[in-house]
Order: C-alpha cells, then sequence, then structure tokens
C-alpha cells in the first residue's frame, strides 16, 4: 500500500473515532474568539484562548474550515482569518493591510449575502461596522495582533459553540468547495473519479520544517510538469483524498501525540491498522521510545501494565503469538520518517509490514545488541539513547541525519545495517575515547550481523578469543589497569586517554611504547601489593599466549572490523577488572561480618 492511501485509510479510522475534522475543514491554532451580540456589536473584550507553556502563551488548536493556500497573492479564509484579514490591524509594516481587509470583507459579503441564520448574520453586521481604528478605541490587547481569530454568538459561547461549526455556515462551506471544484479525474488513490487538488494542503509539525507548514506533494516547477498538466494535475488525487491524508498526518505529528517520536533529523510518525491498534502502537512506540507514564485512572494503569508484560516478554526473547496472539497475526504497521526540504517534505523511510514480523525483526536487533555486564542505566536503553551516543559531544542536532533512518530501516525489515553506523562510532571512539556499553553494543550488532562474527564477538569476555583485533583490545585494557594501580584513578592523562586512537588502528607504533612503558609501574605495584602485580603479568601473558606464534603480535594496521572487535576487548577486560575489584570488596565484608 502507497503512503497516501495507508494515510487516507487511517484517516478513515480517525474520523469515526472524532479525532479528525471532516473533509472541508482542518486543525489550526487559534489564539483570541470576538463573541458578538445578534446586532453584531461585541459583547466584550476578545477572549484569549491561548494555554500557558512555561514563560510564553500558545494558541489553541481548535477545528476550523480549511484555510485558503496563500503563495503571494491574497485569499481570505471562510469565517476565520489572521488580524490583518479579519480587523485590518498588524504588528508588522501591513503594506497590504487594507487590500487583505477588503478582500475579507467582499468574500464575506458574496458568501453570506442570502443567508438567513442569526449567527452569521451578526458575523457579517460586525464587519459592516467596523473600522481597523476601532482596534485602538476599544483598548484591544497589542498582543492579539497577527493572531489567528474565530467568532462566536455570545449566548452560545459557553457551550463552546462557534459560529463556524451552525449548521448553516457548513452547508455554506460545502457550497463553497463545490463552487470550486476544478477539473475532475481518476484519484490515484481511491480510484473515483472526482475534483483533483491543484494544491495539496501544508503538513505541520516536522521538526525543522516552515511553521507555516510543508507540502509532500507538489509541483511548482515547469521542469516537474508533464504534458502540459500544472501543479496537482500531474499526479491526480482529488481534493477529498488529499484533505484526508493530510488531516491524518497533521494528527499524528501534532505535539504531544503517542504516534509521533523524533529519530535523527526525521520526525516518524506510526500507526497500526486492524483489531489491536491502540495496543500495537503503545508497544511500538515504548520499544523505539521512552516507557510512558501510567495514567492515574484504573483502566489506564491496567493497559499500561498489559503493555508492560507484553514488552517484558518481547525483551526477553518470547515469541507475540504466545503472550499476544491477537498481535501477532491480522495487524498491519506502518512507520513513516519526514525530514524537511526546504519549502517541502522528503521521505527518510517508509515500512510497511505484519506487527508480529517487526517485533520479531525488533527481538533479532535486541538479540544483536546483547552484552555484558551492562549497567542498569543502559539495559532496556530507548533507540534514541543509542544515536545520542554517535553524535558530537551527545547532541541530537549532530546525529548524522541518514545514519538513524538508514539504522531504524534495517532494525525493523532485518537486513543489515549501515556500515556508516560502525565508522561513525568508531570515528566518536577515536575523538573522545568513551568506550561506552551502548557504543560497544552497537559495534557487536555489526559485526554480528553484517559480518556474521558471533563467535569473534561474543557477548562476555571470551578468554579463548583469539582474534588479534579482540586479544589487543583486551592487552590494552592490561595496560591501563596497570598505571590505574600504580598512580591511582586521578591522573590528568590516562593510557586511555593518550593512545586509544592509535592503538585501535595502529598497534605497532603503540604496543611497544606501552609494554616498555608499564615496567616501572609494574614494579611499583610490586612494592605496594606483590601478589596483583603478578596477576597482572599473568593476565599479560595469558593473552600474549594467544596470539599467533611466530607472527608479529602487533600488526601495522586494523582493518574496521578489527577496530570494533578491539572495542569489545577492551570494554570486555576493563570491566572483568572492576567485576573482580567489586567480588574482593564484597568478599572483604563478608569476612569482616
Amino acid at each position: 500500500m502507497s503512503i497516501l492511501a495507508a494515510l487516507n485509510r487511517a484517516y478513515e479510522r480517525l474520523l469515526e473515532e472524532d479525532a479528525v475534522p471532516p473533509f472541508g475543514y482542518s486543525i489550526q491554532q487559534i489564539g483570541f474568539l470576538i463573541s458578538l451580540d445578534d446586532d453584531g456589536i461585541p459583547a466584550g473584550p476578545p477572549i484569549d484562548l491561548r494555554e500557558e507553556e512555561g514563560k510564553k502563551k500558545t494558541a489553541r488548536p481548535i477545528s476550523v474550515p480549511q484555510p485558503a493556500k496563500r503563495t503571494s497573492g491574497i485569499a481570505p479564509t471562510f469565517l476565520w482569518d489572521k488580524t490583518s484579514y479579519v480587523l485590518g490591524v498588524t504588528a508588522g509594516a501591513g503594506k497590504r493591510l487594507t487590500q487583505e481587509h477588503e478582500a475579507f470583507k467582499t468574500f464575506h459579503e458574496q458568501a453570506l449575502a442570502d443567508t438567513q441564520d442569526p449567527g452569521l448574520r451578526a458575523f457579517l453586521q460586525f464587519l459592516r461596522r467596523w473600522q481597523p481604528a476601532d482596534f485602538d478605541r476599544l483598548g484591544w490587547p497589542e498582543e492579539m495582533k497577527d493572531q489567528n481569530v474565530i467568532f462566536a454568538v455570545e449566548q452560545e459561547r459557553l457551550s463552546g459553540s462557534y459560529i463556524h461549526d451552525r449548521p448553516a455556515a457548513q452547508a455554506l462551506l460545502a457550497q463553497l468547495l463545490a463552487d470550486k471544484k476544478g477539473d475532475e479525474a481518476v484519484c490515484l488513490i481511491s480510484g473515483e473519479k472526482a475534483p483533483v487538488a491543484r494544491l495539496h494542503p501544508p503538513v505541520k509539525g516536522v521538526w525543522g520544517a516552515q511553521s507555516s507548514g510543508a507540502s509532500l506533494v507538489s509541483f511548482n516547477l515547469d521542469a516537474f510538469a508533464s504534458y502540459g498538466h500544472e501543479q496537482g494535475e500531474n499526479a491526480p488525487v482529488s481534493e477529498r483524498t488529499a484533505s484526508a491524508y493530510t488531516a491524518a498526518l497533521n494528527k499524528f505529528l501534532e505535539r504531544g501525540s503517542r504516534n509521533r517520536m523524533q529519530i535523527g533529523d526525521a520526525s516518524t510518525v506510526f500507526w497500526a491498522d486492524g483489531s489491536e491498534t491502540l495496543l500495537a502502537e503503545a508497544i511500538f512506540s515504548t520499544l523505539i521510545g521512552e516507557q510512558p507514564a501510567r495514567g492515574e485512572s484504573v483502566d489506564e494503569q491496567s493497559e499500561a501494565k498489559k503493555v508492560g508484560d507484553i514488552l517484558e516478554a518481547i525483551r526477553d526473547g518470547r515469541p507475540l503469538i504466545d503472550v499476544a496472539p491477537e498481535l501477532s497475526a491480522g495487524v498491519r504497521f506502518y512507520v513513516l520518517g519526514l525530514a524537511p526540504n526546504a519549502a517541502r517534505l522528503s521521505i527518510r523511510f517508509w515500512l510497511e509490514d505484519d506487527f508480529g514480523h517487526l517485533v520479531r525483526n525488533f527481538q533479532r536487533f535486541l538479540s544483536d545488541l546483547e552484552i555484558l555486564p551492562l549497567s542498569e542505566r543502559d539495559t532496556g536503553a530507548p533507540f534514541w539513547r543509542y544515536l545520542l551516543e554517535t553524535a558530537t559531544l551527545g547532541k541530537r542536532e549532530n546525529i548524522p541525519p541518514r545514519l538513524a533512518g538508514d539504522w531504524m530501516r534495517a532494525i525493523l525489515t532485518g537486513t543489515h545495517y549501515p556500515l556508516t553506523l560502525m565508522s561513525t562510532i568508531l570515528m566518536r571512539l577515536r575523538a573522545d575515547k568513551q568506550v561506552s556499553a551502548l557504543r560497544v553494543a552497537m559495534l557487536k550488532a555489526v559485526l554480528v550481523r553484517n559480518f556474521r562474527m558471533t563467535k569473534e564477538a561474543p557477548v562476555a569476555l571470551d578468554p579463548e578469543n583469539r582474534n588479534k583485533g579482540y586479544l589487543l583490545g583486551r592487552l590494552f585494557a592490561v595496560y591501563e589497569q596497570i598505571q590505574y594501580a600504580a598512580l591511582g584513578r586521578n591522573l590528568n592523562t590516562t593510557v586511555k586517554d593518550k593512545f586509544y586512537g592509535s592503538a585501535s588502528t595502529q598497534p605497532r607504533k603503540v604496543f611497544p611504547i606501552l609494554s616498555s612503558g608499564s615496567a616501572p609501574h609494574l614494579a611499583k605495584v610490586g612494592k605496594q601489593a606483590p601478589g596483583y602485580r603478578t596477576t597482572l603479568e599473568r593476565g599479560i601473558g595469558e593473552i600474549m599466549n594467544l596470539m599467533s606464534p611466530g607472527n608479529d603480535p602487533f600488526p601495522s594496521h586494523l582493518s574496521s572490523e578489527e577496530q570494533a572487535l578491539f572495542a569489545l576487548g577492551y570494554y570486555h577486560q576493563r570491566n572483568e577488572f572492576f567485576k573482580s575489584k567489586t567480588s574482593k570488596t564484597q568478599e572483604t565484608e563478608e569476612i569482616a561480618q
């Protein structure tokens, strides 16, 4: 199923749930409400609809008639608009202010000329009486300027009913839409012959895109046209379908949506189609993102527990059919990643599959990542935590743009991971020398899946592993431990800080230096703890004995795979020292008790 077809199908479900507005309407950010008496005179000062959000106020999302598509021309919107159109006032220069306000008045004089609805007549009388100078005369707030404004009849305002919601207004809007119908063609999505949308509604909420929205489908240059067709006629999508897929996408992208997450620079939305859509979406959201907070009601707590139980089973590797048979088959799942590209949107990735298959692929991904030891903080780390390990300074904006989408696609489809993941992690290790569990886990995952190094890349320390990259990483950790044992851990510059990058790439240049440099450190350790010196020297000997006999144990360079194994061997050996130290401390405490 295509992206637009899947979104159009999602819209039908959301419409049944009253989660999206009907055709002809859209969710827009509304700042103020003007309440009118029956004669069109304002019943009082404008009502601020904005909501407190920290130190600033944000406009409230409200379903209103679909706004006019503006490029450079003047185009008023039915029964609402920004203050330059509605009231003839703006905070800016307002070079076209008079024309915009007059266009708004003329448009509604024509549209409402024959109406007998009291609310619409009150609105029309307001426009006939209003003068832009009334804004200052009435003392209306400056912060209202350039906000979107809607209207209500005072008697109906308290019930939350607006003028654009009145049945007469809805009927007039339907008539206006019918009058604007252009050429008809067979819609590529619905298969029905209907008026074609020349311009598609904007998609809002994509991180980094224009706040006014960006287009997913557009043709704005002659080079994109075919056979003399203009704009949307080049790929005919009906006005109703264009409105539907955009409404569904905007719903998924809105702030606070449970159907969106940020994966690198891609604003990612996901949704399910089937009998258990909400449960499938909740599980996927928690697998990729953070664990959602439990609600206060009994139903919400029960649902959170159900999701938690299924997640625990998934992470334990149990088949989904055993724990949630209703999800293993019959639930179709969709994942769409969007990134900004000037005034348009680019598709980073698009995935469609059975939910049960996606879960199996994700379980394989968890198996690839498995590494020991792993701290409690890193256990079950969300996807974005792994992505931050690829970024300079650990900042989200520094995540390589294509890497996040390529990696997510590989995870959910079960294909090879992008090799840029390995090269990026290795580069970060050489730059900041932070050999963290998450970075090493990612390197191991690439080795296991892409290079089938299941034996060479073990989950935990493998004392019998003879891979030279893994052995050199272990040996480097021993030399680091010798320095710590002799000088303590409060050092300005450690062996890792000074030599990790070159040791992991050109070991022949570094390891002879480390070997000679460790001699005085071992001598100092021998004076303080002779037994521990013996342990450290035995560790060096055991690793060197595993090296290929008769060959130079320190090659001139290591390949990318060997560099990844170097990090893995270093991580395992270093944590083995921590483990030994912890075990010894616990044993001492038990004897003392």
